[in-house]
């Protein structure tokens, strides 16, 4: 009697907690499996992940081998290694003829980190945070973990799926927001914001007292016009971005924020009693980086490219219906003519086309089971290949 007790106790001590459920990433579930054909000799064309092919920039790579060098890699500020947020808001000077003090400027581990320190550092459990579906899916995790409760605004093609002002504010009368989240460009959608869109729905946003976050990790990787960040717009936005996706540096886990002056000091102590700070290699990588925009730009081009092939290619599969493809490197294709599961469909992909791609109900647990995004950060050889397969097995 005595060892079934202590065993439900034990049972109870290993529980997970209930800020622990959320779901599963799906798209690293699709890594994992494609990575299971892989071992058993197939060849996968890589589609699911926003990752690019391209490694980080010579530029990255030089410094970071300088370093190690040198041997000392220690603990930098809280806040990033001075000279790296000086750079980073010359990069707002250069890119955007937009002047960002330095001291708002905090380097994160990665745009993953620079979420929950924005999270933390801006709500309260319980406040309900606006993000749109179809859309990022940690934005929702993330909140859900920290106690905060995710407002999913569906977008419709009338707005080219972007955010209105109009809707914000009605989710807001409804029952009122605390925050707001947008993208451009957009994760699945590849969808951007006008200057004019964006600056509307900040508008709407800061009438109403309801804070404005702007994920702005696909700049850079804009290709029907130039992206507009939310930090020349207002000083009471946060900014995230990334050296992930236009600097190819995702494994290096390097991001950076521009924060309101207020919530510079909080943000700091939450960096220093969470992580201390951010790997100091991939500071000094992230430097360099800004370096290699020459580098970066072949790159881009290179997805552009893609981009035109997969336009060109997937209606001749039977796949006519996306979402624009603004920016990023994504297209999120309407399935529906051949499947209401795009679980399934990308399952049945995988296994029979050995295409992966990333099941819509990832980024829209309501309309998403009627797309796929795929990624095009590959190589024009691989798309073509894609198409190819993809009409072989559909058709």
């Amino acid at each position: 009697m005595l060892d079934a007790t202590l065993r439900d106790r034990a049972k109870g001590l290993l529980a997970a907690s209930s800020r622990s459920q959320v779901p599963p990433f799906m798209v690293m579930d699709v890594m994992a499996a494609a990575a299971r054909i892989e071992a058993g000799g197939g060849h996968v064309i890589h589609m699911e992940v926003g990752q690019p092919s391209a490694p980080a920039p010579r530029t990255a790579l030089d410094a970071a081998r300088a370093a190690l060098e040198r041997g000392q890699i220690g603990y930098t500020s809280a806040l990033g290694i001075p000279s790296l947020r000086e750079r980073i808001a010359q990069h707002y000077r250069d890119a955007y003829g937009c002047t960002v003090d330095p001291e708002r400027v905090v380097v994160t581990t990665g745009s993953s980190g620079a979420f929950i320190l924005a999270f933390l550092a801006m709500f309260e459990p319980g406040d309900r945070v606006a993000v749109t579906v179809p859309g990022y899916p940690p934005y929702r995790h993330i909140l859900t973990a920290l106690g905060c409760e995710p407002v999913m605004i569906e977008t419709s093609s009338e707005n080219r799926h972007a955010l209105t002002g109009e809707a914000l504010l009605s989710a807001h009368r409804k029952t009122p927001l605390k925050g707001v989240l947008v993208g451009s460009p957009a994760n699945p959608t590849g969808t951007m914001m006008s200057r004019e869109a964006l600056t509307y729905l900040m508008a709407a946003a800061e009438s109403e007292g309801i804070r404005f976050i702007s994920d702005e990790i696909y700049h850079g990787l804009d290709y029907a016009f130039p992206a507009v960040t939310a930090a020349e717009l207002s000083p009471r936005a946060l900014v995230i971005n990334s050296f992930s996706k236009y600097f190819c540096m995702t494994g290096w886990r390097v991001g950076w924020m521009v924060v309101p002056e207020q919530l510079v000091r909080p943000i700091e102590r939450l960096q220093q009693n969470l992580s201390i700070s951010v790997p100091t290699l991939s500071q000094i990588a992230a430097e360099a980086a800004f370096a290699g925009r020459d580098e970066m730009e072949t790159v881009k081009r290179g997805y552009e490219t893609n981009r035109q092939i997969l336009i060109a290619g997937l209606p001749q599969t039977g796949l006519s219906e996306f979402l624009p493809a603004d920016g990023a490197f994504y297209l999120y294709a309407d399935v529906s003519k051949f499947t209401s599961d795009s679980y399934e469909f990308a399952r049945k992909m995988l296994e029979q086309a050995h295409v992966a791609a990333t099941p819509g109900v990832d980024f829209d647990p309501v309309r998403g089971r009627s797309f796929v995004r795929f990624s095009y950060a590959r190589s024009a050889a691989e798309m073509h290949d894609a198409v190819a397969r993809i009409a072989r097995w559909l058709t």
